[in-house]
């Protein structure tokens, strides 16, 4: 039986790489697609995901757009990493079908309340959608199974000395998601900065041969500047991980702690506090992923994208 999923996204390269991944899985059921402003704006990032979906064949999602703004903060955006349009590098048509009528929070309870099993949230941006519908909805919290989410960090960030950007970008939504009591799988720095595809190995995406492979090898031609400009010898797939690991977790090895957002650190705001050796005695509520088998990480986005032609 499929798992079924609602993926909150904000394209992005890598985002939209772990869409494909979810779209191709046969362990998965995508619902629907929701989108946040993170690595671009708002009406970038639907757009991005529309693009995406349409170029790969995939129009029968419902796709909604979601909050241009954190909670309570100014949007801040990606365009050194992800480029102008958010999804610099192929040129990709315009989208073959419209978005929802609904707003992200309208379809996400929709989704929820009307499906049979409990369904599992995949959030690849900023937490704002899913706390705003967590706070609009709290009756949905009993229909969620997991979240599966790829943000923060044990050890240090991207962003800023202490905070990774999705987390960074709203800490207040992700302390509303930390603190909601549903269990969480946090793909975050620890593992996604393992998790690189080299140049060889795009170089093979490309040669597998197919339009869809072509574009992602030109989504990675694009972002692995960028990584070779902050001294990465790949360009490390981070979204990708929380759709992987939901799909085959054994790729991974995690371990169930406290992780708590800082809000309002002079230094720390947007960083995940990882409580790792249970100093500070509070509830675990995080299971924060932190090695990855790579090799057959890779070879589970080359099977993915053959399932596109």
């Amino acid at each position: 039986m499929k798992k079924p999923i609602l993926m909150d996204c904000d394209p992005g390269h890598d985002d939209a790489i772990a869409l494909l991944m979810a779209f191709a899985s046969d362990q998965l059921d995508v619902l629907a697609v929701t989108t946040v402003g993170g690595n671009q704006t708002s009406e970038k990032t639907l757009q991005n995901a529309l693009k995406v979906l349409s170029f790969a064949g995939v129009t029968h999602v419902p796709v909604a757009a979601g909050a241009s703004q954190p909670l309570v903060r100014e949007l801040e955006i990606a365009p050194e990493v992800h480029g102008e349009s958010g999804l610099d590098g192929p040129v990709l048509p315009e989208p073959r079908f419209a978005p929802s009528d609904k707003t992200a929070i309208e379809l996400m309870e929709d989704v929820i309340m009307n499906c049979q099993e409990k369904v599992t949230l995949v959030p690849t941006g900023p937490l704002t959608n899913i706390a705003s519908l967590l706070i609009a909805a709290p009756q949905v919290k009993e229909r969620i199974q997991r979240i599966s989410l790829m943000g923060g960090s044990a050890v240090g960030g991207n962003w800023t000395p202490a905070a990774e950007f999705n987390i960074m970008v709203d800490p207040e939504a992700a302390d509303v998601v930390f603190q909601s009591g549903i269990p969480i799988t946090m793909c975050g720095l620890d593992v996604t900065h393992k998790a690189q595809i080299f140049d060889h190995e795009i170089e093979h995406i490309r040669q597998q041969g197919g339009k869809v492979a072509v574009m992602v090898a030109e989504l990675l031609d694009f972002f692995a500047k960028f990584h070779q400009e902050m001294g990465f010898e790949g360009s490390p797939l981070h979204d990708p991980c929380a759709v992987a690991w939901l799909i085959d977790p054994t790729l991974f090895t995690s371990q169930h702690v406290r992780v708590d957002i800082e809000t309002c650190g002079e230094l720390t705001d947007g960083a995940t506090v990882v409580d790792l050796r249970g100093i500070n005695g509070r509830e675990k509520n995080v299971d924060v992923v932190y090695d990855i088998d790579r090799e057959r990480f890779i070879q589970l986005l080359y099977d993915s994208l053959k399932k596109y032609r």
